[in-house]
């Protein structure tokens, strides 16, 4: 036996930089690509040849593509740390592919690149762990077990043009051997690419990278006409709430007809719920800057959104005063040269705790965002609202309604109702969160014209078609991922100083709307006149009756 261990410990074979290459590209093509595999053999019977051929050039091609990439990257003397990274990279990413039907597009990495270490911490798992050990630990012994094997300059020069010639020749047969089957799944499903792994780590991190490298360091204005409307005689100055909701679902809120009434306490109020929202994206990294742009998803351009300047520019122009209070991962640019307050987890023992806040805590000395200012003002307030897997920790006990509640951020361990039970459980307290800011613009109606628009960014799976969270590519997201819950409370002197007819904007709360209506409803509300705006895209437009009040159309 001593003798067995003493040959493994000297057993360590030679074999060169691309033959190392070629071993790892073919591991990581048959472990690391389940799920691509999986989704682009669906619905075929494994009884017909002709499936075994497809799935096979799949597999030659996904060990000649990712043979393609490395052997243009790696060289001898950093093959093994390269490789290193790239299996433990796709191991992490496998897991949440599989678990949670995660596509690593470029806004999914978006987020992972903006993911905080709190945020980041509530994804870490025993689960976790082990996946990443099972996938990684033997390839990664492996690669540093081996002896590369040193080659002059000019030979290993040619073993390399030879290598990538012959990865690219192999790329192109394997798919040309099935070219109208792979063809046809590539157009109609091209979400598809984004599950071949670490493939599409490398692209989508490089597509993040060099569109922020792009992107100007001064935004580029936007209504520089931006005026505040002739005011009504006798009208106060105005207060409004922009309270932008995190991950809450369309489909999970009372208002729209949920099976569970989870808003009770916005329906005892005089509101506007129009519940037919779609969101700009199924992430906040997307929908964030997205719908608060004047481009919208429209007109979806990421470069042109992200280096121009938002609505609250335009207000800020128009001369009204803005705040944003954040309680969750920051504007993402949208209040970039405005002033930002975040939440300091440690200023508040009663709200906070391990790094996280509950939302209430927006509503702390919120009074100090209005002090001292006469003329309008608007305050954004961001959610960390029904933020995942950790549905749990987004309320209160006394919140604690619906039981029993899965009390872990693995959700594969729950049964879905006590996953439905947490997230419904976080949803009464948005509503709650939702009417203690109502409260307190009630109380300032003596000096303000008061009103409040809640809308979220983006919905969440939970466990519908095997999926959960959210963050699939738009094109192929499902309606809980993409419908949002959009709340209106106007102040009866707000409605009546711009001369809003409350029945007409009964009558629009069931259109088909989307975030691409709050830049010009937020304009219209606060009387902004500018060239951008556009009265086709304000809610209410059609429903202000009181000439003056509103911007020209």
């Amino acid at each position: 036996m001593r003798e067995n261990l003493l040959h493994w410990t000297n057993w360590r074979p030679s074999i060169g930089t691309h033959g190392l290459v070629l071993w790892v590209c073919a591991y990581l093509a048959l472990l690391g690509n389940t799920s691509f595999l999986s989704a682009s053999t669906a619905g075929r019977h494994w009884a017909d040849p002709g499936t075994w051929l497809f799935a096979a050039a799949l597999v030659l091609s996904l060990i000649a593509l990712h043979a393609l990439i490395f052997g243009l990257l790696a060289n001898r003397w950093i093959v093994r740390p390269l490789l290193t990274a790239l299996v433990l990279a796709t191991a992490f990413a496998t897991f949440f592919m599989q678990r949670y039907g995660v596509y690593y597009d470029p806004s999914m990495l978006r987020n992972v690149l903006r993911t905080d270490t709190t945020e980041a911490s509530e994804l870490l798992s025993a689960s976790l762990l082990l996946h990443v050990l099972a996938y990684s630990l033997v390839p990664v012994a492996c690669i540093w077990r081996v002896r590369v094997v040193a080659h002059p300059f000019a030979r290993a020069l040619l073993c390399r043009l030879l290598f990538i010639v012959g990865a690219a020749l192999v790329l192109v047969i394997s798919l040309l051997l099935v070219f109208q089957d792979f063809s046809a799944l590539m157009r109609n499903q091209k979400e598809l690419r984004y599950l071949i792994t670490p493939a599409n780590l490398l692209y989508s991190t490089a597509r993040v990278l060099s569109t922020d490298a792009e992107i100007a360091i001064v935004r580029t204005p936007v209504g520089m006409d931006a005026r505040i409307a002739p005011a009504v005689q006798g009208r106060k100055p105005t207060l409004m709430f922009i309270v932008v909701g995190e991950t809450l679902r369309a489909a999970s809120w009372g208002l729209n007809g949920y099976l569970r009434q989870t808003s009770p306490q916005m329906k005892a109020l005089d509101v506007l719920n129009f519940s037919n929202v779609t969101a700009c994206g199924t992430n906040t990294e997307t929908s964030l800057p997205c719908m608060f742009s004047a481009v919208g998803r429209r007109d979806y351009d990421e470069k042109r959104i992200r280096s121009s300047e938002s609505l609250l520019h335009v207000l800020s122009r128009a001369g009204v005063s803005v705040r944003w209070k954040d309680n969750q991962s920051g504007c993402k640019g949208v209040c970039d040269g405005l002033g930002e307050t975040i939440v300091d987890p440690k200023a508040d023992a009663a709200l906070c705790e391990d790094g996280r806040c509950f939302d209430e805590v927006l509503l702390r000395n919120v009074g100090a965002l209005t002090q001292g200012s006469t003329g309008d003002i608007v305050v954004v307030l961001h959610m960390l609202g029904n933020h995942g897997p950790a549905y749990y920790k987004r309320y209160p006990t006394a919140f604690r309604r619906f039981q029993p509640t899965c009390d872990t951020g693995e959700l594969r361990r729950c049964d879905r109702q006590s996953i439905v039970n947490a997230y419904d459980n976080a949803v009464l307290y948005t509503d709650h969160v939702l009417s203690q800011a109502v409260a307190y613009l009630k109380t300032q109606q003596e000096r303000f014209d008061t009103a409040m628009i809640y809308v979220s960014d983006h919905g969440e799976s939970l466990g519908e078609k095997g999926l959960f969270l959210h963050g699939l590519p738009q094109a192929i997201a499902p309606n809980e991922q993409t419908r949002v819950p959009m709340v209106w409370w106007l102040s009866e002197s707000f409605k009546a100083s711009r001369g809003l007819d409350t029945a007409c904007l009964n009558g629009k709360t069931a259109l088909a709307l989307s975030h691409d209506n709050l830049f010009h409803s937020v304009l219209g509300l606060m009387a902004i006149t500018t060239q951008v705006y556009d009265a086709r895209l304000d809610i209410a437009s059609a429903c202000t009756h009181s000439p003056g009040s509103t911007p020209t159309r």
